[in-house]
């Protein structure tokens, strides 16, 4: 087996058939180690990221995806949605996660008006963030409508992570922040979520739907369903960074939860050398050569 060889989860030890098996660590997560894991029942984790040392450090705490999502229009360059951000703003991002990881697979998210006009469109921005950034997977947004594009790309070699249910990118189309597949609805999401299997998606990121019907989705489809604000019997969990761990002061979505509050941290690390450097407190000798 080659360093870049795909890992297995082989059992070991001295005699499988008295011990219980145990599955060899993942080197590098894989596409497949995703859907083994949705064949086995085990939930796997995802995060945005953008930077190295998020990357390095979401990487150590075993997070199995990183997505660079176009939600850095807002986090990363201010904008108020995720419509201005470009494919050349977003490519340095991905490739900063890419180079600084070692176990999680990297996906980047392909910007708005970068791949929808045509499925040749899509293989080209999407071939720029394989070949110019190094991850391991794209996302798009859409369903039916999309399947050409995503039939293009992984005819060409490129993973892709279909999404559906609350589209981002179409909020203008949507009616702004809704959420979608309720009621007589739910048949259209659940026809999205089969064409974008067929099309060849590996997963189905699903978000703002009814808990019900992530559930639904989920034992519908053979492929990973990824949920954010889908319930909690969708295959994975998607956060934004900056929401999850309360960078993000603002008015968040009712299906993030915050597990810490660095805005405080960073707020009093801050302040605390703000008043060090005025009071002439830092430098101190430790600090001087």
């Amino acid at each position: 087996m080659t360093a870049n060889a795909p890992e297995t989860h082989a059992a070991y030890g001295a005699d499988a058939a008295s011990t219980p098996t145990r599955r060899a660590p993942i080197k590098r997560v894989r596409t497949h180690h995703l859907q083994d894991m949705k064949d086995r029942g085990e939930k796997f984790t995802m995060l945005t990221s953008y930077d190295t040392y998020t990357a390095q450090v979401f990487d150590e705490a075993g997070i199995d995806v990183l997505l660079i999502g176009d939600s850095a229009s807002g986090v990363v360059y201010g904008h108020p949605n995720s419509l201005p951000i470009t494919v050349d703003e977003l490519i340095p991002l991905a490739r900063a996660v890419a180079k600084s990881t070692s176990r999680a697979l990297v996906m980047g998210d392909l910007p708005f008006g970068s791949y929808q006009a045509s499925p040749e469109q899509a293989y080209a921005t999407a071939t720029r963030f394989m070949k110019e950034a190094g991850v391991a997977a794209v996302k798009l947004e859409g369903g039916r409508d999309m399947a050409p594009q995503i039939e293009r790309l992984v005819r060409g070699g490129i993973p892709v992570c279909a999404h559906i249910g609350f589209t981002p990118q179409y909020e203008h189309a949507l009616g702004g922040y809704r959420v979608q597949g309720r009621s007589d609805a739910a048949a259209q999401v659940l026809a999205d979520a089969q064409a974008v299997q067929n099309a060849g998606a590996f997963a189905v990121l699903v978000e703002m739907v009814p808990a019900d019907l992530g559930a639904e989705l989920t034992a519908a489809l053979d492929v990973p369903t990824i949920g954010i604000g889908a319930g909690n019997q969708t295959d994975a969990q998607v956060l934004v960074w900056q929401d999850a761990f309360g960078l993000n002061t603002g008015r968040l979505p009712r299906f993030v939860k915050q597990y810490a509050d660095l805005h405080r941290v960073l707020l009093d690390a801050a302040s605390t050398y703000a008043r060090e450097v005025k009071d002439g407190t830092f430098p101190g000798p430790e600090h001087t050569f």
